[in-house]
């Protein structure tokens, strides 16, 4: 592992930055520290992409200071310590990907071997074959390799699995948890939340340019205020269902009914008690899409940590 010797992996102290009248980061703050894996999540036009490029040096901050290990991003990434994955960028056309693997690996300073390299992204197969004959999952495969190369403590990954259909989205995620256990920082941004609730250990939402909520998958769910209610009752009435205590929504599909609600320990009660013929219940925190959109509505709290 190519490491420059530093308790946190990423700082960044009130970064901003506008586009003429757009205001894309509006103070950020965020350490991250060696060894995590977070999922940086936020809908579109939340100023996830310009900090990640901030990040990483590709664009300067209008205020604010980034960091990578405790020193500027050029110098992590020339030191090895940092590989990407962004959304731009395209892979030399008619190159074989083992040649550009071994043209990359010239330029690290502590490169991994090829073989290493190509068996832990999953592309042994594929050194012979040239990048315009890849398919979509296939060429994230490769700029994962590529990211590989320098042996980095720190992965950053933008959007890696847009446009990837579900296997290899698989298949890619298994890459990825491979890499972070042995002990190495990964940030992902994403806007599949199935992935980040499997595979981050921690969650930074930002909307707006800021960030609005920051930890754990579990406590992120929490912060949606609601939890769900699940039950098998033949006849469900939504309408009177919906008049349960704590009940926020109710959703009936034939026998199997579904009740989000601010006090399951009432509604779980009164389910008891006014329905009898009521069986299979389940109890379980709101999903992490619902604390997204909880968290991301016009009238959301600006920052929960």
């Amino acid at each position: 592992m190519t490491e420059l010797k530093h308790p946190d992996a990423v700082s960044l102290r009130g970064i901003r930055k506008r586009y003429g009248a757009v205001t894309a980061v509006a103070g950020v703050d965020l350490t991250i520290g060696s060894g995590e894996v977070v999922a940086l999540l936020g809908p579109n036009g939340a100023g996830k992409s310009t900090t990640v490029d901030i990040m990483l040096g590709l664009r300067a901050p209008d205020a604010g200071r980034a960091e990578l290990f405790g020193t500027r991003p050029r110098a992590a990434l020339d030191a090895g310590s940092v590989g990407a994955v962004l959304q731009t960028g395209e892979l030399i056309p008619g190159a074989r990907v083992g040649e550009l693997l071994t043209a990359i690996a010239a330029l690290q300073p502590h490169p991994l071997p090829i073989g290493q390299v190509a068996a832990t992204a999953g592309v042994a197969d594929l050194l012979t074959r040239r990048t315009d004959r890849l398919s979509g999952g296939q060429t994230q495969r490769v700029r994962f390799a590529l990211a590989l190369l320098g042996d980095p403590s720190l992965l950053v990954l933008d959007e890696p699995t847009a446009g990837l259909d579900v296997a290899a989205r698989r298949d890619f995620w298994t890459s990825v948890r491979g890499f972070a256990a042995a002990g190495r920082t990964v940030l992902f941004s994403t806007h599949y939340l199935e992935e980040a609730d499997e595979t981050a250990d921690r969650i930074v939402l930002i909307d707006q340019g800021r960030v609005v909520a920051d930890g754990s998958t579990t406590a992120i769910r929490a912060m949606a205020a609601a939890r769900n209610v699940r039950c098998t009752l033949p006849g469900a009435d939504p309408v009177a269902l919906a008049d349960l205590p704590g009940a926020a929504s109710v959703e009936v599909h034939g026998d199997a009914v579904l009740v989000r609600t601010t006090d399951s320990d009432a509604t779980l009660r009164a389910l008891v008690a006014g329905y009898p013929q009521a069986r299979d219940f389940e109890v379980a925190a709101a999903a992490l899409t619902d604390a997204f959109l909880a968290l991301t509505r016009p009238d959301a709290p600006a920052e929960v940590a």
